[in-house]
């Protein structure tokens, strides 16, 4: 039976959960942000606390979570298959989906071999704890997804960090290194918070100066940046030179799972070491079939990538214009730096009751007094839609003193 006695007491391993308290004081102000229940949705507009709001924090990048076609497939797929598939990939959970879609995107991505997880998470987890072993160095970002940084981790590998996106840190760390040893460099494709590309083209020289191989999570690329869509690599025409890359299918490609591309042998080496591979139950036909039907809408409907580079430019130069703070964002992911915690909550609120929803992003997602906001875009927003989620970025920013109605930034973050 459960205690009912929460005194403090530091030798109980509960009393960490005991002394939170912060959610609950957040809540009680209502500015809690969170674990928000949405009760419709048609991808652009949502209906939260009763009302409806535009959407301006999904990562639905082409806009395909309420496709009727992407529905159907997976309509037809449940009646097909059933709801799950009961099992690991390595014993009964393997559908002639999943060789379809393995093989699919293994052409997609121009690379030999493809293997699929049941979440993006779990593929860099998964992948990054295989293939670096004892006596390997993973240099990794430090602005690089949780994901990654648990892969590294779990790994029996030596993890070297280096400062985000600074290929003469990560250059002088490598120099330190036995030329003898296996490295790998792990990085995001496109950072999640930022927005901001890897700087794979200099990834991929020192990579090839020190005998290191190349590993990018391209969970905010592929669907979104390069050649069709094909990601960071694409997107400086480096397919060939990058070794691994993996995506997910919770975003552009509307359904859940993820997977890993690059040289056979490696693929087939992971299919067959990895844990989170192995030891987990394989992605749902209903999901499989959604993402080839979103893969196949991708090659197919060129507009969307288009429209979304074109929202992407627009919402960037929009928000600088009104004097926000959107870092270096290139991509649809675009942050608008707030700066406190509590200004970024209070922020948040508002922006919700003019009709706006995105997400509110504070420590230690982000480092001290940088606060933010995290707006990301879809190909289906509408030229209206776009125009309201401007007008109340402006209206709340000169509210809180964020921005002045001159477009000058009022803040030092």
């Amino acid at each position: 039976m459960a205690r009912s006695d929460h005194s403090i007491n530091s030798a109980d391993i509960f009393a960490k959960a005991h002394q939170f308290t912060a959610a609950d004081e957040v809540k009680a102000k209502g500015l809690y942000p969170y674990f928000k229940p949405l009760t419709d949705t048609d991808g652009n507009v949502v209906v939260i606390e009763g009302r409806e709001v535009i959407m301006a924090g999904s990562n639905n990048y082409l806009g395909l979570t309420n496709d009727t076609r992407l529905m159907e497939a997976a309509q037809n797929a449940i009646s097909k298959y059933g709801t799950g598939c009961t099992g690991s990939r390595y014993l009964n959970g393997t559908l002639d989906l999943h060789l379809e879609l393995e093989e699919k995107l293994a052409k997609f991505m121009r690379k030999e071999n493809c293997v699929l997880f049941s979440t993006g998470y779990q593929t860099n987890e998964g992948s990054i704890q295989t293939i670096a072993g004892r006596n390997d160095i993973i240099f990794s970002d430090k602005d690089n997804h949780t994901c990654i940084v648990v892969g590294t981790l779990s790994s029996n590998a030596r993890t070297v960090r280096y400062h985000h996106n600074d290929i003469a840190h990560l250059k002088k760390l490598m120099e330190r290194e036995d030329a003898s040893t296996g490295k790998i460099i792990v990085s995001d494709g496109v950072f999640s918070m930022s927005g901001t590309l890897a700087k794979v083209p200099e990834l991929v020289a020192l990579a090839k100066e020190h005998n290191a191989r190349v590993y990018l999570d391209d969970a905010h690329a592929i669907g979104v940046i390069g050649e069709g869509g094909r990601g960071s690599a694409s997107a400086f025409d480096l397919l060939d030179d990058v070794d691994l890359i993996s995506g997910t299918f919770s975003k552009s490609f509307a359904s859940l799972g993820g997977f890993l591309v690059g040289e056979r042998s490696v693929i087939e080496y992971i299919r067959h070491h990895s844990p989170a591979h192995i030891f987990s139950a394989s992605m749902p036909p209903a999901n499989v079939a959604t993402v080839l039907k979103a893969l196949e809408v991708l090659q197919e409907e060129t507009w969307r990538l288009e429209r979304l580079e074109e929202i992407s430019n627009y919402m960037r130069n929009g928000l600088k214009e009104h004097g926000f703070n959107i870092w270096t964002s290139e991509s649809p992911i675009i942050p608008v730096v707030i700066g406190g915690l509590m200004d970024c909550l209070e922020f948040w609120r508002d922006l919700f009751d003019e009709g706006v929803y995105a997400n509110a992003v504070v420590p230690p997602a982000v480092p001290r007094g940088q606060s933010l906001i995290r707006t990301s875009y879809m190909a289906t927003h509408t030229n209206d839609q776009l125009d309201n989620i401007l007008d109340a970025f402006r209206k709340v920013g000169i509210k809180r003193g964020i921005i002045d109605h001159n477009g000058h930034s009022l803040i030092e973050v």
